[in-house]
């Protein structure tokens, strides 16, 4: 099969793509084509070496994707050839095949489009569980996000938004500033210019999945609220005082997506909950950006750009 790899971490320049020895499936497992592949900021630290991949000879990055059964194990009674599935969470999926244990498969609705699920698929699940299992807001609360119109950004305050609350945000560029005030944000702040002086203390809620925004987080919500950490594509964040936190009744949440994806019914659950905000038009996202497989060094340079909008996805 055809895969973009790499046998030594480093930057752009240590992705290949050629052919490799197709994955073995055993007797609970699915061997699924790739129609669609999603690319994460994740992946860009596992090619630095900074973050855990899967043992692998030679290194192939990602863990989501969607596509097509074409070949099922002895035990498997759940899924049959031809079906359409996803996952987020299943090691080696920069490839043209691979392999899917039944319990990480998510069944694909019929009366979606496979690419819009594609491009949903790992941030909105990551969306729905800092909405659902940290945030926990109520109508009415008034919440930030920085990166509004970040992958994960577009589908949390369009959830949020239609939930009830009050949303607001940062984003990079004046087109991103306007995208996500389209999709619903009450006010959104270019993050290059003073904004925030007016605003310490008056966030029920903030989600931060930048990292190094995270002493302004703090600053940003009130007494009794709470910041949300969820990730670190703007660098690392700074060493927090839980003394200084405590003496202002501020929370610092954080949490890690898999802990909640436990089960075959967890991913049901949460995934046909997200596909009843895009069903009912409540959550729309920006075209994704594809790629070739082929070109996957320029699809990893995109995405450490800082320009894209949304999500990319890289095509077998």
């Amino acid at each position: 099969m055809q895969a973009l790899y790499f046998n030594d971490f480093g930057d752009n320049s240590v992705l290949k793509y050629g052919k490799i020895d197709s994955p073995q499936i055993n007797a609970d497992q699915l061997l699924v084509k790739t129609k669609y592949i999603g690319l994460n900021f994740a992946d860009i630290y596992r090619r630095r070496g900074t973050y855990h991949i899967e043992k692998h000879q030679p290194y192939i990055n990602g863990y989501e994707g969607l596509g097509e059964v074409v070949a099922v194990g002895n035990h498997v009674n759940t899924f049959k050839l031809g079906d359409k599935v996803f996952f987020v969470d299943v090691p080696f999926a920069n490839a043209e095949y691979v392999s899917v244990p039944t319990e990480n498969a998510i069944n694909v609705p019929t009366n979606l489009d496979y690419k819009i699920i594609a491009a949903v698929g790992l941030q909105g699940l990551t969306a729905d569980f800092l909405a659902h299992d940290l945030g926990k807001n109520k109508p009415g609360d008034n919440v930030f996000i920085h990166g509004i119109s970040g992958g994960v950004g577009q589908i949390l305050s369009q959830m949020l938004t239609s939930d009830g609350m009050n949303v607001y945000g940062t984003t990079s560029t004046p087109a991103k500033q306007s995208l996500a005030l389209q999709q619903g944000a009450k006010k959104v702040f270019l993050r290059t210019t003073p904004w925030d002086q007016d605003y310490y203390g008056k966030f029920d809620t903030i989600y931060d999945g930048i990292g190094k925004t995270l002493e302004q987080s703090l600053s940003l919500v009130t007494s009794k609220g709470k910041v949300i950490f969820f990730g670190m594509s703007g660098g690392n964040p700074p060493k927090i005082d839980p003394i200084k936190l405590l003496t202002q009744s501020k929370s610092l949440l954080t949490g890690d997506l898999w802990d909640y994806l436990t089960s075959a019914i967890e991913r049901k659950k949460r995934s046909q909950r997200l596909f009843k905000y895009l069903k009912e038009g409540k959550i729309k996202i920006s075209d994704p950006t594809t790629f070739p497989l082929s070109e996957g060094q320029k699809a990893y340079e995109y995405l450490e750009s800082g320009k894209s909008t949304g999500k990319i996805l890289l095509v077998p």
